[in-house]
């Protein structure tokens, strides 16, 4: 019953509505150590964007009210949130829906499958897409779980939105 709420509800954008308001200031920190993290843990990701590792990602997940722009140098990891109304340079741009976005980060959907049907559309330097999306494919485990293991037991509460959110996926 609980799951069946969940999914009427359409968590990601009501995340989204609830993040609209505040202030990005708080999210770059947090998306810094992120990646910034996943850097130390995953060497092997930057590794396989081969010449591409100085491209920059614009990923706009179409629910949310910013858009991350990733800069994956090893040296100098970024990722930055951006209002909307920004207007972002990038050399590739990956957009698609929460749920589409959250299964290939943590190594379970199929995002040629996704990239075909037109749930996920890349535009720009599609060379470097690529080569992102081959990348994550190539990472054994799931990027998600690096993420909320990186923050120890202060993130249980994300590791029990996680399970949800998979629980989610299998039912749609």
């Amino acid at each position: 019953m609980a799951e069946e709420n969940l999914k009427d509800l359409k968590l990601p954008v009501v995340i989204g509505k609830l993040l609209a308001p505040l202030p990005l200031f708080p999210l770059q920190f947090i998306l810094s150590r992120m990646v910034k993290g996943i850097t130390q843990r995953r060497p092997e990701f930057f590794a396989r964007l081969g010449p591409h590792i100085g491209s920059s990602y614009a990923l706009d997940v179409t629910e949310l009210p910013f858009v991350l722009l990733l800069k994956p140098n090893p040296q100098k990891p970024e990722m930055t949130a951006h209002r909307r109304s920004e207007k972002i340079a990038s050399d590739a741009s990956i957009s698609g829906p929460f749920m589409d976005l959250f299964k290939v980060l943590d190594g379970r959907g199929d995002s040629d499958a996704m990239f075909f049907s037109g749930n996920i559309k890349v535009s720009g330097n599609t060379e470097a897409a690529v080569c992102l999306r081959y990348a994550l494919d190539d990472l054994e485990g799931s990027v998600i779980e690096d993420l909320l293991h990186m923050g120890g037991p202060v993130l249980m509460p994300a590791h029990l939105l996680l399970q949800r959110l998979r629980r989610l996926e299998i039912q749609t």
